[in-house]
């Protein structure tokens, strides 16, 4: 059972890193290319998602 959960978080986190990694390839990098406040928007919203990746 252990090993089921532990497997199951492991593709959880994956996941998670999969999509942030896609989020960053192309919305922050096109928002930080166009500059201005979207830029640091969403800088921002990655900033918030790693953390959450990191405290979990």
């Amino acid at each position: 059972m252990l090993t089921q959960i532990s497997a199951m978080t492991s593709a959880l986190e994956n996941v998670g890193l999969s999509l942030l990694k896609d989020h960053l390839n192309h919305c922050v990098v096109d928002a930080a290319r166009a500059g201005g406040p979207e830029a640091e928007e969403k800088i921002e919203e990655a900033m918030a998602a790693i953390a959450r990746l990191v405290k979990s």
